[in-house]
């Protein structure tokens, strides 16, 4: 019984049993709504192979999209104050933060800023993951673009921003609206010092964020399909009480009306973004030699 038991019975069970498929190796693309296999998906930027559509993407994977060979390196973001509010709605400020830090690793907040170089040229980028508590912006967001602000300066490099959030985070209250203005000054700051400004507007960038830091760069470029604005288009709707137009608040709507430079594929952004930088911190071509014999 023991050889039937411990080796005839485990091979049957092998045969016969259901092997379990892990659920996250297809992904439904919001456009098309066609089933996109992973490993396609990542090969192609996250971006639908049948409609073109832009899917949403993390702060450490826009990092590795823009740097040249992917190749970054963050830097350690000030300490701030974890609920200076003590704010409880349905659950404690405190037990949310804790719950997107388990699963963006502890100590981060929204934003992740890295410097490395871009087309050859040395960068600073600051990333909003829209997945901590949809890329919200309170006090340490404020503090971290600061700090990319600060570094840029330092290195004598162009900082490049990427919003993707939903605006002010309501747990810190008139702390968290604070920081427009603060990230408006950080703004300046690069731009004071004569440095390129650039900001990516990614899918949504909404509220406060697109209310400040986000609307005020040197270049202003958008991803496909990008929902950019204040408030909410439905919300809009009802305050005028009118039917918006099609495409209300996506990025090529904006660029049509002036408010967005250019719409930039993902897979272009590395290359577009390196040449605008190198445009902005070199502006005079430099002069060719003078060929021999010419009057």
């Amino acid at each position: 019984m023991s050889w039937l038991t411990n080796f005839v019975l485990p091979k049957i069970r092998a045969v016969v049993s259901k092997k379990d498929v892990p659920d996250n190796l297809w992904k439904k693309c919001p456009g098309c709504e066609q089933m996109l296999f992973h490993r396609e998906l990542e090969a192609n930027l996250d971006v639908c192979r049948n409609c073109g559509h832009h899917l949403r993407i993390g702060a450490v994977r826009r990092l590795q999209i823009l740097f040249d060979d992917a190749a970054f390196s963050r830097i350690e973001l000030p300490k701030t104050v974890a609920d200076p509010l003590r704010f409880r709605d349905r659950r404690r400020y405190t037990d949310r933060l804790k719950e997107a830090q388990a699963a963006y690793g502890s100590g981060n907040d929204t934003v992740i800023v890295a410097h490395g170089r871009i087309g050859g040229r040395q960068a600073v980028v600051a990333s909003f993951e829209f997945g901590f508590m949809g890329g919200s912006m309170g006090i340490a967001a404020g503090e971290a673009v600061l700090a990319a602000a600060r570094l840029a300066v330092l290195q004598e490099a162009g900082l490049v921003v990427v919003p993707a959030s939903g605006g002010a985070r309501m747990q810190e209250g008139i702390l968290s609206l604070m920081q427009m203005p603060r990230t408006i000054i950080a703004a300046d700051m690069v731009k004071e010092a004569g440095l390129p400004y650039i900001v990516l507007l990614t899918d949504p960038t909404t509220g406060g964020v697109s209310a400040s830091f986000a609307m005020v760069g040197d270049i202003t470029l958008a991803e496909p399909g990008a929902i950019v604005g204040f408030a909410g288009a439905r919300v809009i709707e009802e305050t005028i009480r009118e039917k918006l137009p099609e495409g209300f608040q996506r990025a090529e709507y904006l660029l049509d009306h002036g408010m967005v430079d250019l719409v930039v594929p993902r897979a272009e952004l590395r290359a577009t973004i390196g040449r605008l930088l190198g445009l902005l911190c070199d502006p005079q071509p430099k002069a060719l030699p003078a060929t021999p014999g010419a009057a």
